[in-house]
C-alpha cells in the first residue's frame, strides 16, 4: 500500500465514522448510565459492563494497531498483499461486532442518543480512526512522534468531516409520522 492510498483510506474512514454518531440513532457504546428508552438494570451491572466494554475495545484496537503496522507487506506479492488484507479486514470485523454490541443488547427499545453520548461516540471513532492512521503509517515505515499541535488539528478536521451528519441530525426538520386513522366501527 502506497502512502497516498493510505492517507486516503484514512481520510475516507474519517469521513464516514465521523457521521456515524449522527446518522444512527442505534447505541456504538455501552454508558455506564442508562440512556433514554433502555430498559433498567442495575448501576453496578451497567457499571461493570461498561468498564469490559472499553477495555475490550482498547485492547481490539491496540491489537489491530500491532497486527496491521508489524504486518509484512509487499505490494507486487499477492500472498503478501492478500494476507494485509485479510488482517485489515479480520481488525474491522473485530471492531464492528463489539460496536454492534451495545445496539444488539438494547434491541427491541427505542433508544433516544443524547448529545454527550454522540460527542463520546464521535472521540472514540477519531481514536480508531486514528489508530488505523498510526497502523498504516507504522507499515509504511517509521512512526512519527506528535505533539498536542497535531492531536488538536487532526481532531477539528474530524469534527469539521461530521458536520454533514450534525446538520441532518440537529439542524434539518424531519417530519413525523403520520398516525393512521382510526375507524369507529
Amino acid at each position: 500500500m502506497n502512502q497516498t492510498l493510505a492517507v486516503w483510506v484514512v481520510v475516507g474512514l474519517a469521513l464516514i465514522t465521523s457521521n456515524l454518531p449522527f446518522l444512527v440513532q442505534r447505541p456504538f457504546l455501552v454508558m455506564p448510565w442508562a440512556q433514554p428508552g433502555e430498559p433498567s438494570r442495575s448501576v453496578l451491572v451497567e457499571l461493570l459492563l461498561s468498564v469490559v466494554f472499553f477495555a475490550l475495545l482498547l485492547a481490539v484496537g491496540y491489537y489491530a494497531f500491532l497486527i496491521i503496522g508489524q504486518a509484512f507487506f509487499i505490494p507486487s506479492d499477492p500472498v503478501s498483499t492478500g494476507l494485509f488484507l485479510l488482517k485489515v479486514l479480520g481488525a474491522g470485523l473485530l471492531v464492528a461486532a463489539l460496536l454492534a454490541f451495545s445496539g444488539w443488547r438494547n434491541r427491541g427499545h427505542s433508544i433516544q442518543k443524547t448529545f454527550f453520548v454522540r460527542l463520546i461516540e464521535l472521540l472514540v471513532f477519531y481514536f480508531l480512526t486514528g489508530a488505523l492512521g498510526f497502523a498504516l503509517e507504522l507499515n509504511m515505515g517509521n512512526m512519527f512522534s506528535q505533539k498536542w499541535e497535531f492531536y488538536a488539528i487532526s481532531l477539528s478536521l474530524f469534527v469539521v468531516l461530521g458536520f454533514p451528519g450534525f446538520v441532518y441530525r440537529y439542524l434539518m426538520r424531519h417530519p413525523k409520522p403520520r398516525k393512521p386513522k382510526s375507524s369507529v366501527a
